[in-house]
Order: structure tokens, then sequence, then C-alpha cells
């Protein structure tokens, strides 16, 4: 028969640990599937910019640690680059999205936002069961990253977690 007062109440919840650095490794995970190496290297990133003093939000010290190679940041008025990051990624998984006309013609930019952009990449990645996720940023910036459809869920549970305002990117807006 056990003692009551030897009850641990530091364990660990179904095996995972709930720390933010577990989180954080989780999200790398997700965000980078079928590729582990990359998600560490960025994980390393992340500890050294914890260690440097970053006491930004996790989600901020994350953006940093993934632009361009798992997820994107890119300036409000710069539909062009939001472009290029979602291509970008999209040929992580030998992907090309269809952005219904010519990215590289300047008259393509001219009836486009950044919702609209957002819900074609959402809808083509969906197809080949991708899900792009947006983020709130603290400036005037999109944000977001891809992951595989079926980890969706987790993704939810991860971003309530570590306080960060996900939403699917055909949610933009």
């Amino acid at each position: 028969m056990r003692d009551d007062d030897d009850f641990d109440d530091d364990r660990e919840v179904d095996g995972e640990d709930d720390s933010v650095e577990a989180q954080i490794w989780r999200l790398l995970l997700l965000i980078n599937p079928g590729d582990e190496e990359t998600a560490l290297q960025q994980f390393g990133e992340y500890r050294e910019a914890v260690a440097e003093g970053g006491d930004a939000e996790p989600v901020a010290l994350i953006a940093r640690v993934i632009d361009w190679r798992s997820g994107f940041m890119v300036a409000e008025d710069d539909l062009r680059s939001l472009v290029q990051a979602l291509d970008e990624l999209a040929t992580r998984w030998n992907l090309s999205i269809d952005w219904g006309g010519d990215p590289d013609d300047d008259d393509y930019f001219d009836d486009a936002d950044a919702g609209s952009l957002l819900g074609i990449a959402y809808d083509r990645l969906a197809e080949s069961g991708y899900t792009l996720w947006t983020w709130e940023t603290d400036d005037d910036s999109y944000a977001g990253w891809i992951t595989l459809t079926r980890d969706s869920e987790p993704m939810r549970e991860l971003a309530t977690a570590l306080h960060i305002n996900l939403r699917p990117g055909s949610d933009f807006g």
C-alpha cells in the first residue's frame, strides 16, 4: 500500500513534459514533418536565443529561428514576399501552389490581398494533406507555418499552451 505523502505532484502527465521547452520541441516537430534534423537544429537555435536573454514570448523566438525555412513572417505590404515564402515552404514537400495567375506578373497583385492569397495557399495545400496556419503578430506582419493536416489537433493544443493566437490560413482576416 502506498503512502499518499509520497505522491509526486510534479510528475509528467501521460508521459509528456509540459515545460515550455518541451512544447517548443513538439511544435518544431510538427512544423518540420519528417525532418527531425531541421527541428533539432532550430531547437538548438531557440535554446541559444533563450540563453542570450531572450525574454520575448516563445512564438517571437520561434519566428526568428524558423523564418523562411519552416515558417514565414513578412511585412503587411509585401504580398510578393508572402507568395515567395509560401512557395518556398511548399517546395519542402515537392508541392507547388497554383495561385490562379502568375505572381511574377506585376498586375497579379493589383486585386490581391493577404487574406485571398492565404486562402488560395490553404486550399491548395489542403489538397495534398497539409494545413497552412497563421498566427497573430505584435505588428502588422503576416506569419505562419505549415503542418500535416492530421496534426491539426496537436497543433491547436500546443498553440493554446504556448499562448499563440493561431488559426488556419483560410480564416485569416
